[in-house]
């Protein structure tokens, strides 16, 4: 076994060279992060994307909004039930086709919104980054997610 000491920055097993690594702490951080900011709006990080969502475009079905936030629907559907019954959203059958379960935002949870609007400048705030940072940052962490995304070759 080796010790930290004789490790090289070339071993690809060497933890500080693992991309997975890397993600795995800064996902826990960030979403640590984001707690303080979220608790007064008695949101949790997912249901704050939900509502993030349909802030930008609303109403959408359950599978647009699954879609959008990269959820699976049997996670997504508790999930619209707690912020259903914090109010926030209301969740009802399509007229056209009665399959589909359409979610929208209640008054209080369009009200919501001018609250959130603090959050994306906390957030620039507690990382120490700029705007232009944070857009290089999301840019090169939307490629990375497209390209995990892709069906496995071979």
């Amino acid at each position: 076994m080796r010790d930290a000491k004789s490790a090289n920055t070339t071993d690809v097993l060497a933890l500080e060279n693992d991309v997975c690594f890397h993600f795995a702490v800064a996902s826990r951080r960030v979403i640590a992060l984001y707690r303080p900011l979220l608790d007064p709006l008695h949101l949790t990080l997912p249901q704050y994307l939900v509502m993030v969502a349909l802030w930008e475009l609303e109403p959408l079905s359950v599978r647009q909004l699954s879609q959008r936030v990269q959820l699976d629907p049997q996670t997504l559907s508790p999930l619209l039930r707690r912020l259903e019954a914090l109010g926030y959203v209301v969740r009802q059958r399509d007229q056209h086709d009665k399959r589909n379960l359409n979610v929208g935002l209640s008054p209080k949870g369009c009200d919501l919104r001018q609250q959130a609007l603090k959050i994306p400048p906390a957030v620039m705030d507690r990382l120490g980054m700029s705007a232009d940072q944070l857009e290089t940052l999301n840019a090169m962490l939307t490629e990375v997610i497209r390209r995990a995304h892709r069906p496995e070759e071979g």
